[in-house]
């Protein structure tokens, strides 16, 4: 096995793993995503390493990965909340944010994990999601829109008139 492959994995692992879980909105399938994420860039990995860009073409497998997958399976639900023992370290407190986040339709939660979250341009993320640039302005906007209305303002607790 490449060596440059195994540091690869052995550095971004953990950021893939919570990408995963950002998308998928539960760990079993964050695991899944990234583990077939790391096999297919394996299989990939000569010609993604001269493109300087092993992170961005794991992304987009596991984006890809996730909207067909729930395609498959978007008849059926599944719930998986987390134990209320569960800690999260890694994702901030939620009021809310995280449930209305899970709620939203598959393409915006993307749109707005890859922007808010992985910090990524309209531009990069088109490209990761394989759609227009107005597209991901457009579920950007309507994801927004979605969580302004189902998120507490956290400004407004204190305030009074």
């Amino acid at each position: 096995m490449d060596e440059r492959f195994e540091e690869f994995v052995a550095q971004r692992a953990d950021a893939l793993l919570r990408y995963g879980y950002l998308l998928s909105g539960n760990p079993h399938d964050a695991a899944d995503l990234t583990q077939e994420a790391l096999v297919r860039l394996h299989r990939a990995w000569p010609r993604v390493r001269q493109k300087h860009a092993p992170e961005a073409y794991t992304r987009m497998i596991m984006t890809r990965l996730h909207f067909r997958t729930w395609r498959l399976r978007r008849r059926e639900r599944l719930d998986w909340a987390l134990p209320e023992t569960a800690r999260n370290d890694h994702l901030p407190s939620d009021d809310g944010l995280w449930s209305a986040l899970a709620d939203l339709p598959k393409k915006q939660r993307a749109v707005l994990v890859l922007r808010y979250y992985e910090d990524l341009s309209d531009e990069e993320i088109a490209v990761v999601l394989g759609v227009a640039r107005g597209t991901v302005r457009s579920h950007a906007s309507l994801g927004l829109a979605k969580l302004r209305i189902t998120v507490p303002d956290p400004t407004a607790k204190g305030s009074s008139s």
